[in-house]
């Protein structure tokens, strides 16, 4: 990759431990007294210190002694723009209902997309940078985000611009995903078809020649979209420029890994109902499973995807968050590493790896994040902990020292 050479030079060194990400999942390289190197945006050189490049006149030297280093980590499935709460659901699960039960009452997504259509911009705008804010102390440099919250044109719209004003904003850089077919809103309850045309010819036109997404996103499950649904506007996203993603197999197995690998997806994500032909074709086509155990653990479900199989079979595997109102409402993705290492048998190293390496993958942006090597964006997170083991077993604390996006400290912020 070709070396970057522009802007201040920093040298981050004495880092007792760190991790580049730069073998396979499964293995681990570590570089203990560590130096990184870092021109303007883009790492330079990294290694044991003393081995590198020496010191210029003019370089900013910030001593990392006592810290681990591992990349900026990426959270690849957010709903990050919404509105009001559903805390109320929250009751209600504990009290028997289903996922389904709630929706069927009137609750669950449509309850958020009411919300959102009744919220000004400014506002979805405010509420998502708290969000990120806490995104950023977890050491989250990237993500993805999607709308689905508004199932009319002008409210998809409203939220992907909301999400692009917060991409322009910064620090982080935010992947838009466009979910128009996340639910057949109310108003089209008995003419699904004339919703699918409307996100078809409509919705996906306005949003394509905005430039407002990278990606198109279609919920395949029983209450939501069919397959042949789904095939119809992932193709019509990517006749207009935009790659696919899918909610696929997450409460029944339908069919919805195998579309993943039938339309070369980026990703396809829960997977906690895939078969054993679903993992086959998605590992064969190369599609990230992106895997959220955090809405497995909310909806008290007790059926994790199968990521040991994932791996075993060859795919690549990320986790996210799938930080939303609804099912899983948690920006910490330290904690869902937790629940993959605890409820999905996968190692430390496994799970740093889905958070970098092969969230990247689920971006599209594999190599240009998620390592710390020579050409890639300087996205850092240091942790005050002895070894990234730690950062799982004693969870549900803040470990993050602080975070690096483009080489510029943006955590925690000056007073």
């Amino acid at each position: 990759m070709e070396i970057v050479r522009t802007g201040p030079r920093k040298r981050f060194t004495g880092i007792s431990r760190l991790y580049p990400m730069d073998t396979a999942i499964g293995t681990l390289r570590v570089i203990e007294d560590a130096e990184i190197l870092v021109e303007g945006k883009h790492i330079v050189w990294v290694g044991k210190r003393g081995e590198g490049m020496g010191p210029i006149e003019g370089e900013e030297r910030i001593e990392m002694s006592g810290v681990i280093c591992t990349p900026g980590w990426i959270d690849a499935h957010t709903h990050l723009i919404w509105a009001g709460s559903r805390q109320n659901e929250f009751r209600a699960r504990l009290q028997g209902q289903s996922y389904l039960d709630i929706a069927r009452a009137g609750g669950g997504i449509m309850s958020t997309v009411r919300a959102v259509r009744q919220t000004d911009t400014s506002k979805l705008i405010a509420e998502g940078r708290h969000r990120l804010e806490r995104m950023l102390g977890y050491g989250i440099t990237t993500l993805e985000a999607k709308s689905g919250y508004g199932l009319s044109t002008d409210a998809e719209i409203k939220i992907l611009r909301a999400i692009r004003a917060l991409h322009e904003e910064g620090p982080q850089e935010i992947s838009a995903t466009f979910l128009g077919a996340h639910t057949v809103p109310t108003e089209y309850k008995h003419d699904r078809a004339s919703y699918v045309s409307l996100v078809c010819e409509e919705m996906l036109p306005a949003v394509a020649e905005a430039g407002l997404a990278d990606a198109c996103d279609v919920f395949v499950e029983e209450g939501a979209f069919t397959l042949q649904e789904a095939r119809r506007i992932l193709q019509r996203g990517l006749d207009l420029g935009l790659q696919s993603r899918l909610h696929a197999d997450q409460l029944s197995s339908g069919g919805g890994a195998e579309l993943a690998a039938e339309m070369g997806a980026l990703s396809a994500d829960h997977l906690e109902e895939i078969s054993p032909t679903g993992i086959q074709k998605m590992a064969e086509a190369r599609v990230t499973a992106c895997l959220i155990p955090g809405s497995t653990f909310c909806l008290r479900q007790h059926r994790y995807a199968p990521a040991r199989a994932m791996i075993d079979a060859g795919m690549q595997i990320a986790l996210a968050t799938d930080l939303n109102p609804g099912t899983t409402c948690s920006e910490s993705l330290p904690f869902l590493g937790t629940l993959a290492c605890l409820q999905m048998g996968l190692l430390p190293e496994e799970v740093l790896y889905a958070v970098t390496v092969g969230a990247a993958h689920a971006l599209g942006r594999a190599d240009q994040i998620g390592r710390i090597a020579v050409g890639y964006q300087a996205d850092l997170a240091f942790f005050a902990a002895p070894d990234i083991d730690y950062l799982f077993y004693h969870y549900a604390v803040l470990h993050t020292q602080s975070v690096y996006k483009h080489g510029r400290k943006v955590w925690p912020s000056s007073p």
